[in-house]
């Protein structure tokens, strides 16, 4: 009988070691045959890596990688191909660029403003373009804001006379409204009479005094209440498109810089059906007008959201300035626009802006700074300072982003400060945007110093990733692309600051995550997620043109296959 029963229990353990070994195998698989770019400066290039249980086991050469899985793993040969960390997005508004492509985006679809009455009419027809009974279009471009009566001929009159009418710009700051949307706001000469001559600067105004629909910042204000808010639906509907089309693009995890309630109940709404897999850091939006209460409303937040996987609330978001270009102007500069006299917008108090650093620093909140101007810069970098001064270097990777123009004399404190740079490459082109909308307006000793990357790189400090979606396209290779060569229709905006490609590669993977401050995602090395993603060519060597091309085979977060080309 103990005979009998010593044989069951080995058969049983044999069966039960068979069972378990097989469903190990299954969630086991090693790539290989790749050119394996790990964004690991210890150990950049490998050709082989193991994965099990949505974590990476190994990496190296197919021998050594193949020692630290069983027999029974799954293999895959890339072909050669090459595969890269899951890139990640240090500065995506994915909400709203999920909604933007379920809505009428007119992004690089229409050039100029004789191109405008046809894609508005289709986006009225369609019902893209409603958003309540309003008609909205977004992602003009900038330059269509410099033909005020042009828009009025075609929106304000005919078949929109009564059609209330809101044009946004790509760069998320300025917007246009017809009259009959103006007259709905309460913007009316009469209205404008009432503000100071900085608060009219948000409105564009004609020669009698009209309002002439052009609005930036602060000149929305009366206009949003006016927008119906999506539906729980729509707003799921829009979160579901945001990542499809960050995967599709290889975007594994991003930084969402303006996190309303709204958004972040998107991405509860993506956790509670089982699809919000990628990690998402959100930071709220603060003002530095009441620091206490602000920071108190941020911690509800956090608390609030806590428990919804893979969502981090730990950050706040604060707005230094405006946008730079004409006809906007509100970026803060040391020197003041040409045209006006103005300086454009410093939008906190500086003392309060540094107490209000100091608090969230000292609560671990890190602090994210949309910094245009070159005073904008320095003001945001001395906020920071005077939180590293009182608190010591808690290690938190606080963030300016955009920084389109910085003094040299800045360049060095980032790497002191241990501030990150979050900038938008894709816009450092010579082009419309950056030249006959700048600089006729701007003192050349602040214009010469535009995206300053490889300044900023060169002493030291940290650049991460990012695209500012959908103000811009949040497709990797063509923010790389512009980064590297400074290309546009007119040439090369500053050559000498042009980046080098592989410093790109680790800005949109190791350093986006260190933006994050998360380290579970960013490199490929053991311990790490197993966020992957396969390209058809081997884009560290290829030619820019060929590089900006690059398209996604796959993408993997957690181990798990998210997107395939078809």
């Amino acid at each position: 009988m103990g005979r009998v029963s010593g044989l069951c229990r080995l058969l049983l353990f044999a069966a039960t070691f068979f069972l378990l070994t097989s469903a190990f195998a299954q969630d086991e698989r090693v790539l290989y045959h790749a050119q394996i770019f790990t964004a690991d400066p210890q150990n950049p290039y490998a050709d082989a890596v193991a994965i099990r249980a949505g974590k990476i086991v190994a990496v190296g050469n197919l021998p050594e990688v193949l020692k630290s899985v069983s027999r029974n793993a799954e293999r895959l040969d890339l072909q050669g191909k090459s595969l890269f960390p899951g890139f990640i997005d240090s500065h995506s508004h994915s909400i709203e660029g999920g909604l933007s492509l379920i809505a009428a985006d007119a992004t690089d679809k229409v050039q100029s403003v004789s191109e405008l009455p046809a894609f508005v009419d289709e986006a009225k027809k369609s019902g893209r373009g409603m958003r309540g009974d309003i008609v909205e279009v977004q992602g003009l471009p900038l330059e269509i804001w410099s033909h005020p009566d042009v828009l009025n001929q075609d929106f304000s009159a005919g078949a929109y006379q009564n059609q209330s009418v809101l044009l946004h710009g790509m760069d998320g700051h300025t917007a246009w409204a017809n009259h009959a949307l103006l007259q709905r706001a309460g913007i009316t000469a009469e209205f404008l009479k009432t503000l100071s001559r900085d608060e009219r600067a948000y409105y564009g105004i004609d020669s009698n005094g009209q309002p002439n629909g052009f609005l930036v910042d602060a000149g929305l204000e009366k206009i949003e209440p006016l927008l119906p808010k999506p539906s729980p639906e729509k707003l799921l509907e829009g979160a579901r498109a945001a990542l499809n089309y960050n995967y599709s693009l290889g975007i594994t995890a991003w930084l969402d810089p303006l996190a309303s309630d709204q958004v972040l109940s998107a991405y509860k709404a993506l956790a509670d059906h089982g699809e919000l897999n990628s990690e998402i850091v959100a930071f709220p939006q603060v003002f530095a007008k009441d620091p206490v209460a602000e920071l108190t409303a941020v911690q509800k937040r956090r608390a609030q959201y806590k428990d919804v996987p893979h969502l981090h609330v730990t950050g706040i978001k604060i707005f230094a300035d405006g946008v730079a270009e004409f006809p906007s102007q509100t970026a803060h500069l040391t020197k003041p626009y040409k045209n006006t006299g103005h300086n454009g917008d410093l939008l906190f108090d500086p003392a309060k802006f540094a107490d209000l650093c100091i608090s969230a620093d000292k609560q671990g909140f890190i602090i994210h700074v949309h910094a245009i101007g070159d005073a904008a810069v320095t003001a945001s970098l001395d906020g920071i300072a005077a939180a590293r001064k009182a608190n010591g270097n808690s290690h938190l990777p606080h963030t300016l982003t955009h920084e389109q123009f910085i003094q040299p004399a800045d360049f060095p404190r980032f790497r002191e400060l241990g501030v990150i740079s979050a900038l938008q490459l894709y816009w450092a082109e010579a082009a419309n945007d950056t030249i006959e909308i700048l600089k006729p307006y701007v003192d050349p000793g602040i214009y010469q110093w535009q995206y300053p990357a490889r300044s900023i790189l060169d002493n030291g400090g940290i650049i991460s990733g990012a695209s500012d979606w959908p103000v811009s396209t949040a497709n990797v290779f063509r923010a790389i692309y512009q980064a590297e060569t400074r290309k546009g229709k007119e040439g090369i905006l500053d050559a000498t600051q042009a980046m080098p490609r592989q410093a790109m590669f680790d800005a949109y993977t190791r350093n986006s995550a260190t933006a994050m401050n998360l380290d579970s995602i960013g490199v490929i090395a053991p311990g790490r997620r197993a966020d992957l993603v396969l390209l058809d060519r081997d884009v560290l060597t290829d030619s820019p043109e060929d590089m900006r091309e690059t398209k996604v085979l796959w993408t993997m977060v957690a181990g798990k296959m998210v997107y395939q080309a078809k």
